[in-house]
């Protein structure tokens, strides 16, 4: 196992920085398990949650819901997380959904249009939207899109419909790389999803439990050579890439071995949400997903992200090991964070 965690592609300052601190730099467990959980917020945050916010309890936020009206909401709610994670000496990572089309949690901001329309234009004007929808998350306090979707459509009865640019592996590698340059020139983090790939899925993993045989792996590819700073990873199994048939979120093979070793990613690992039927039924999932490969642990309620860190921080107080491969993957956060210019 130590063996693996040394074979993380970590830079070695970050890699100093996360197993060679001195005690006394270290920041506190509590702290530094948060630092990996995302939460969610569907309305405007109670005391209570602020609080966990300024413990930091959690490191990041995706807004659920359909209850953002306007920028200057967003932006004001985005504000008063921030400044509470501040209050605690930690700047938080606000995160949302923004594929386009119906799958938009802001219908104010841009790409109006779905990742199916877009596929049937150009890389240039792909880029266009991407950049127009950075500058809208960027001024309502969003620091990172789980967007694009760089599944493949495999087949007629794919549950991901329009939200996929194309069934050709060759149009969906180019849009999402051009999908990501936009959003990052805007200095919004992109994410490339669904690790290793939904476009063969007939179901949600959301609801069903799911094994996948066919992906396409060139899209991904193709968003880590753009530089994309998260990668996000399916809950589905894909017996062909890891025969012990566990979930990738799971699956050393396929978030380690197959992303960081054999496509050289380096950047944040994040999950698709724990707390859909699967992941969530697996007991110390958060830490086995740590252990897999992932750095950010992302839940849609706040209830289910409450019970992950609760379930991480007592895994971590018990095995030595843990403590490590959490760190490491606090260090990716940070490198993001640093990316981004998150400071308080």
């Amino acid at each position: 196992m130590l063996r693996r965690l040394r074979s993380l592609p970590l830079s070695l300052v970050a890699l100093t920085l996360a197993l060679a601190a001195p005690a006394s730099a270290a920041p506190p467990l509590h702290r530094l398990v948060g630092s990996v959980v995302m939460s969610a917020v569907a309305t405007a945050p109670k005391p209570s949650f602020l609080a966990h916010v300024r413990d930091g309890d959690m490191g990041g936020v995706i807004f659920v819901g359909h209850s953002w009206s306007s920028s200057a909401q967003l932006a004001a709610v985005s504000g008063e997380l921030k400044t509470a994670a501040c209050a605690g000496g930690s700047p938080l990572l606000v995160a949302v959904d923004q594929e386009g089309g119906p799958t938009r949690r802001l219908p104010w901001a841009e790409p109006a249009a779905s990742a199916r329309v877009l596929g049937g234009t150009s890389a240039a004007h792909v880029e266009t939207e991407a950049r127009a929808a950075a500058a809208a998350l960027r001024r309502a306090g969003v620091d990172i899109d789980f967007a694009p979707v760089a599944d493949t459509q495999l087949s007629a009865r794919s549950f991901l419909g329009d939200r996929t640019f194309s069934s050709d592996p060759t149009v969906v590698g180019r849009l999402v790389a051009a999908f990501v340059r936009g959003l990052q020139a805007g200095h919004v983090a992109a994410t490339a999803k669904h690790f290793p790939g939904l476009g063969a899925a007939t179901e949600s993993t959301d609801d069903h439990s799911l094994s996948v045989y066919r992906v396409r792996l060139d899209p991904f590819r193709s968003a880590i050579a753009a530089g994309v700073q998260l990668v996000m990873i399916s809950n589905a199994s894909y017996p062909n890439l890891d025969p012990s048939d566990r979930p990738a979120v799971f699956s050393y093979p396929i978030a380690t071995q197959l992303l960081r070793g054999k496509l050289g990613f380096d950047g944040v690992v994040v999950t698709d949400a724990l707390d859909a039927p699967t992941p969530a039924a697996a007991t110390h999932a958060p830490a086995r997903a740590i252990t897999a490969g992932a750095d950010l642990l992302l839940y849609t309620s706040a209830a289910a992200a409450r019970r992950g860190y609760e379930s991480l921080l007592a895994d971590a107080q018990a095995v030595p090991l843990l403590r490590q491969h959490i760190a490491a993957a606090a260090a990716r956060i940070q490198a993001l964070k640093d990316w981004l210019g998150a400071s308080c």
